[in-house]
């Protein structure tokens, strides 16, 4: 019975058809499945999905980092008050967490802040739990893992990086999709079009192509296989 319950989860649809979240910008991200995000501003990336949410979002990262976003830090791009932090104080129970709940299916969006990379056999039960999440609950989870340097967890729906950009002028990130599985690779640059010095304007993003010719900050091509230590630095 087990067996047959989760043939059926596993769905043949193609991916075109399936339901999926409309972020920010060009960023669209397929419902009741893993996605991940690397580079410095992967938190960013993280709030302004959020920010195209409804209801609670569920914020797990490893009890022993000294530090997590701080409301006052992304109160302009969306309510610090649907957050739920969870900490988990030993590495196995970082997965089993967002396993739960994505399982549960009562949480729009899930998000672990990963020390280092998943294995296929993990985001293989994340895809599950997230699927079963929507056939039994009460929404579509999705679940996001932000992970240190250039990424690369096998199996992920999509792959995105984020990174500021270091210019005069306001500010701005790289945005690029590296891995996904109807769209090709793509970079744009992101532009905040909030009024400077204020920082209780909305969020408001401008996204554009990156300019053919230009000097490409963006990651390596080359993923790494592994990445173990304390996470990259942030700079939403």
């Amino acid at each position: 019975m087990g067996a047959m319950h989760h043939a059926a989860l596993l769905s043949r649809r193609t991916h075109q058809d399936r339901p999926a979240l409309q972020g920010d910008g060009p960023v669209r991200l397929t419902l009741a499945r893993l996605h991940e995000c690397c580079g410095r501003a992967r938190w960013r990336f993280a709030m302004l999905l959020a920010a195209r949410t409804t209801g609670p979002v569920f914020w797990i990262a490893p009890g022993w980092y000294p530090g997590g976003p701080h409301p006052d830090g992304f109160c302009h791009i969306v309510d610090p008050g649907r957050f739920t932090f969870l900490s988990p104080r030993r590495a196995e129970d970082l997965m089993w967490t967002m396993e739960e709940a994505l399982r549960a299916g009562c949480v729009p969006l899930v998000v672990t802040d990963m020390p280092g990379l998943p294995g296929l056999t993990q985001v293989r039960r994340l895809h599950l739990a997230a699927e079963t999440g929507a056939a039994e609950g009460s929404c579509a989870p999705l679940g996001l893992i932000l992970t240190p340097g250039t990424g690369g967890a096998p199996g992920v729906e999509s792959r995105w990086h984020m990174d500021p950009l270091d210019h005069d002028g306001p500010p701005a990130w790289s945005l690029s999709r590296l891995r996904a599985r109807t769209e090709p690779v793509k970079r744009w640059r992101v532009t905040d079009l909030r009024p400077p010095y204020d920082p209780e304007a909305p969020a408001a993003q401008h996204y554009a192509p990156w300019p053919e010719g230009a000097a490409d900050p963006g990651p390596p091509q080359a993923q790494t296989k592994a990445a173990t230590g304390h996470k990259a630095g942030h700079r939403a």
